[in-house]
């Protein structure tokens, strides 16, 4: 009964998880193009799809176009995107480079590590008050008692501040992350 609103609180973790792989910390890392797409023959595509993906240094990724003309379009989408980074080629491959982060981007990212937080937190509250608004529909319409309804609530209650403290821990762990010069 209540494992819909489970998976939709699941859901929400796993959408921060996938956007804090994203926020880079000064250290070269793949997923930060998941959501970068290059036009290949007329398709936008991941940049994954057209290209191997290295991390030869700590701060460096080596893009390798498995067809020479998309290194044009995938410094393109790079330049394009907000990673705020400048992409170099060698005629063969696409190279990335990382700068250390600055103290004050380290605070700016904390900050927006802080905020994509709350907002899951936020929709996992909201999946709650979806599970308890169709419990009391429940009740109202005879399809389960109140005694059911509230052992429910507590239920989905303990589900919600499961969710909530995970969400909390990923906070605290891309926050020293991030600060760990």
């Amino acid at each position: 009964m209540l494992k819909q609103y489970e998976e939709k609180m699941e859901k929400s973790v796993e959408n921060l998880s996938a956007e804090y792989a994203a926020i880079r910390a000064g250290r070269a890392n793949p997923h930060i193009l998941d959501k970068i797409k290059v036009d290949y023959y007329g398709m936008p595509t991941n940049i994954q799809g057209v290209a191997n993906i290295t991390v030869p240094e700590a701060r460096t990724l080596l893009i390798q176009p498995w067809e020479t003309k998309m290194i044009k379009e995938i410094e393109k989408a790079i330049v394009n995107s907000d990673l705020g980074l400048t992409p170099n080629n060698d005629g063969k491959s696409v190279i990335l480079n990382f700068p250390e982060l600055t103290e004050e981007r380290r605070k700016e990212l904390a900050k927006d590590i802080k905020k994509k937080g709350e907002a899951a937190k936020v929709a996992v509250r909201n999946i709650r008050r979806d599970a308890n608004d169709a419990l009391k529909k429940q009740n109202k319409a005879g399809e389960i008692s109140e005694d059911e309804q509230k052992d429910y609530e507590t239920k989905v209650q303990k589900m919600t501040d499961k969710y909530v403290s995970e969400i909390d821990d990923m906070i605290d762990t891309k926050t020293k992350e991030i600060m760990t010069v």
